[in-house]
Formats: structure tokens, sequence, C-alpha cells
């Protein structure tokens, strides 16, 4: 898969990867108020078109165009929305609110602006044409046609939509279940004291909360011993409960690393280490037939593995038709003196300067340093063997982009 000294090229291993995640075929009926962030599980038609009925734009007064030659014109009926109007009569106008129903016989609506309204009804001397600020019947959606694509990520915009078709109930994907697993001995809860030795857990929060803004269902097994049956036993017992295991730390080479021989005792690895930075000790493979994501241990580390790796693959797993947004191409406010054989993710951020955007790089790119991606606002990426000169052009991801 194009080694570069014996690691992966990202999109080699994305190449690889991405094949093998196979949407969830199960279903689920929501409601609409439980539905955001879901997977629309079937294509959705038009029921009846939006609008139901041509409706007024504006406030004013529905009119028959030929009638104006003939004013003052009495107003004959009050039209408020959601009244069902009565035909316009001829020689007369109708006094009509924003979005209520257009009466039969009128041709335009006259705004309230452009109108002198007295006892003896409505003169005005400005010129309409037909149709106008009028919405007609079926400008949003004709009867038959397409609403939506199965695939759909349901964000506000498409319940809405839904609910404008009187759909309250939904058919969706179930969420993807991601096992996650944290590995070291050295690891501790926050909220109790910290031994000598010890640092707090870092990683399982992130996950968690990673995977909860892609609206995946955690199954969270918590810190695992660094023993080769403790890890063991919680990769055996991931595999019967999730779509996907998600473990950080013990995948690289140390004695006390066990989290890829455990892989290889219970299934297989099938790609280990990427040619990228941070994040090179990363693998995949399956604990029987369930795919497995080892994650490296440091924090930063995760964080861009998790973007760049784990999240298309978990878009894949939901059967997600959307494309992910393309990066931004902006101009580096940082250098990069020593060319490297694996891509950077820099943990970097937009800054305006002199009028124009650029992106500033946080000082330190240690992968253990998760402060620096809370300074940041997303990635810019350094391509492989390729040296950075300010204002040179570079690939830029904001953070919501890559969880979008």
């Amino acid at each position: 898969m194009g080694p570069t000294d014996g690691l992966t090229r990202l999109d080699d291993a994305l190449a690889h990867l991405l094949p093998q995640a196979h949407a969830v075929a199960e279903k689920q009926v929501r409601r609409l108020e439980d539905a955001g962030g879901q997977i629309l599980a079937n294509d959705i038609s038009v029921p009846a078109d939006v609008p139901p009925a041509d409706n007024s734009a504006v406030d004013g007064y529905a009119i028959r165009l030929a009638d104006l030659a003939n004013q003052p014109l009495p107003v004959s009926q009050r039209i408020p929305a959601g009244v069902a109007p009565q035909p316009l009569e001829p020689g007369t106008v109708a006094r009509i609110f924003t979005g209520a129903s257009v009466p039969n016989g009128a041709d335009a609506v006259l705004m309230q602006e452009h109108a002198s309204v007295d006892d003896a009804g409505l003169r005005t001397d400005h010129a309409l044409s037909p149709g106008q600020n009028i919405r007609p019947r079926g400008q949003d959606l004709r009867a038959g046609s397409m609403a939506l694509a199965a695939g759909t990520r349901l964000r506000p915009q498409e319940l809405g939509l839904l609910a404008s078709l009187g759909i309250a109930e939904i058919s969706v994907r179930r969420p993807v279940r991601v096992a996650i697993l944290t590995t070291g001995d050295e690891l501790v809860p926050p909220g109790q004291p910290l031994p000598p030795g010890k640092i707090y857990n870092t990683n399982r929060f992130a996950l968690r909360a990673l995977l909860e803004s892609l609206h995946c269902e955690v199954v969270d097994l918590g810190d695992v011993a660094d023993t080769r049956e403790a890890t063991r036993t919680a990769l055996e017992q991931a595999a019967t409960q999730s779509d996907l295991i998600l473990s950080s730390g013990g995948v690289s080479v140390g004695e006390e690393d066990h989290v890829r021989g455990a892989m290889e005792a219970l299934g297989d690895v099938s790609l280990w280490r990427l040619a990228v930075k941070p994040g090179k000790p990363l693998a995949f493979g399956r604990i029987g037939t369930t795919p497995m994501l080892g994650l490296p241990g440091n924090p930063a580390a995760v964080l861009v593995t998790f973007l760049i790796v784990a999240a298309p693959f978990i878009r894949r797993l939901q059967g997600r038709s959307d494309t992910p947004a393309a990066a931004l191409a902006l101009p580096a406010g940082f250098s990069v003196d020593k060319a490297s054989p694996r891509r950077e993710f820099v943990r970097a951020r937009r800054v305006e300067r002199d009028g124009q955007t650029r992106i500033e790089a946080y000082p330190n790119q240690s992968s253990g340093m998760l402060s620096s991606a809370c300074w940041a606002d997303g990635l810019a990426v350094v391509p492989e063997n390729t040296r950075v000169a300010h204002g040179d052009t570079l690939a830029f991801y904001p953070f919501n982009d890559l969880l979008g």
C-alpha cells in the first residue's frame, strides 16, 4: 500500500480502509424531534405541493390587474394567514397578509406601502405585473418530486422540510455503535487524586465527545489494564457489542503495548503505522468480524487520527451520502524549514492580518499537547517532503467541517 520507510501513506490507508466500512442496515422509526443528526434510511417523495396554494409574499391587497382602470376599488374581504378565502369579487380588492392564500380571481398582490385606502376603496398609481408578490403553489416542492434522498444527514433544515410535508415520523438508520477503550496503567479518572507517575485520562472523554458529535452510540468499556489478558478480554467484549472498536494507546512497539498483539490473536491487523504526523502508531484490523481502529495514545495524535481516519470510516458506516467539506486554500503565516516524509496536520487557526486571512500555527506541535487544539480552530496540511515559507498556500480544514 505504498510504504514510505515502512509507513503507509494516508491516501493509501484510506483507500484500504473505507471500502471495508459497510453501512449499518438496521432501521429505526423516530419522531422528527428525536431525529436530528440521524441518517435518512429511505428516499422521501413529496406527497403534495409545497406551498399547497398560491400565497402572498407581502402584507397588502390581492387585486385583479384588469380592475385597476376602475379605481377606487372597494375592499370586499380580509384574508389573514390560515383562512380559506372566498373568490375575489370583480371590481374589488381583498386585504391580505403575508402567507395567506390568494383568492381565486386575483393575479397580483399590491404592497400596502403602495396603496391609499379610504372609505371609497383603494387607489394606487403603482405599476403591477402578473403574479407580482405571489408565491405560487408548488414553488418550493412539487408533488411526486424527490424531497430527500436516503443517506441524507438530518440537519435542522431537513427536519423543517420534512415538517412542511406533514411528516411526523421518519425511518433512519440505526446509529453506529462504537466501543471505546483506553489503555494505560498510568491513567486516572478525573476527579480523583493524582498519585506520582500517573496522569488523568484525557482520551476517554475526548473520544466520547467526538463520537457523540457524529451522533454515534458510545459503548464505553473504560480503562483497560496493560496486560495481554485484560486487553484480549476487553476486545472480545467490544466485538460483540459494537459496529466499530476504537482504542487509544497500546499500538506502539513497547513491552507494555498489547493492543496490536491482541488484535492479531483475535482477528487480524491489515494496516499498521501511518506516514502522518502526529499519529504514526495507528492500527486497523478486525476482532472477529468487527472492524477496529487502534489509535495512538498521545491526546493530540488521537484527535488528529480520529478526524482524518476514524471520522471518514464512521461516515461510511452511517451510510451517509453527503460529501465532506473541501479544504480551504489559505496562505501560511508560518514556515516549515525541514521537509518530512510524513504528511503533517498542524494545529492552526485563521487570523486576519492586513486585510488578508492567514493560517497561524501553534508554536508547539507536540503530540501530547491538547492545549494546542483548544487554541486552534482547524488543521493545516503540510504535504509530504514539503518545506513551507510564509505566504505559501496550504489546505486548511476547520474542525467543524471535519466533524460535519
